[in-house]
């Protein structure tokens, strides 16, 4: 209790100090989302972009030289999945380490007794990966491309932090922390229904990497729930209804 005190207590006194007009700049140029939100909505999305920036560990990878465009950039699409949340849904998410591009994932060392087949024998070129209690690694190039447009359905920054939404309750399964058992089997039901359709064949609004697993069905939808929610909800309304109770955000009527 006197932890969560201090911690808003701070937060007030970080947004006594006006939200920086380059940064503003920032996210009109940047993250075109931002225009597609109402001004309270844009107000909001500063206060929250002001405190993401100073609370989060923040390193530049690769040679890259971290610049204030980049945190504002990377912070105003994150903070569009907490508009209508808290800052507590981002808290296993401490450092974003950004590389300039595609990063090579090192082979993963395995123990004597594993037997998993080798898929490959060298590094893995990814452009983001978030560790369960780890970083979140981004690749700059690709988060300017994803927050550039808003809505090709593709945001990078979007993808991994709902990774690491998805680790709040544990392993990354596709069920984010809901607040009641009756959510979760609807949650369950109506993601287990989806992905399932998708994986056999079904046309879908979701693209393929969806199919990979539930926890990547859950980031990609989380990507077109932000980028195309007039579409999710016309074609997986039931999908568009979970998404909108978990993040408290009705975008299909914006």
């Amino acid at each position: 209790m006197i932890f969560r005190w201090l911690t808003e207590r701070r937060r007030a006194r970080l947004l006594e100090t006006p939200f920086p007009p380059e940064w503003a700049a920032t996210l009109e140029r940047s993250v075109k989302a931002y225009a597609l939100l109402d001004a309270a909505q844009q107000r909001h999305l500063q206060d929250l972009v002001h405190v993401f920036i100073a609370e989060k560990h923040w390193e530049g990878c690769g040679g890259l030289e971290l610049t204030d465009e980049m945190r504002v950039t990377i912070a105003g699409s994150a903070c569009l999945m907490i508009l209508g949340r808290d800052h507590d849904l981002f808290n296993e998410v401490e450092s974003i380490l950004v590389y300039p591009s595609t990063v090579m994932l090192p082979v993963q060392p395995r123990g004597f007794f594993d037997g998993r087949a080798v898929v490959n024998d060298g590094p893995t070129a990814i452009l983001g990966v978030a560790h369960g209690g780890g970083p979140v690694v981004l690749a700059w190039d690709s988060v300017q491309i994803g927050a550039a447009n808003a809505k090709d359905g593709r945001n990078l920054v979007i993808h991994e932090i709902a990774h690491k939404i998805d680790f709040l309750d544990g392993a990354a399964d596709g069920t984010p922390p809901l607040d009641s058992s009756a959510q979760r089997r609807e949650w369950n039901r109506v993601c287990s229904e989806a992905f399932l359709a998708h994986k056999s064949g079904d046309e879908h609004v979701l693209r393929e990497y969806a199919q990979t697993n539930e926890a990547e069905f859950f980031a990609v939808a989380s990507e077109m729930f932000f980028e195309r929610p007039k579409q999710l909800a016309r074609e997986l309304p039931e999908l568009y209804g979970v998404l909108r109770g978990f993040y408290n955000l009705d975008l299909a009527t914006r």
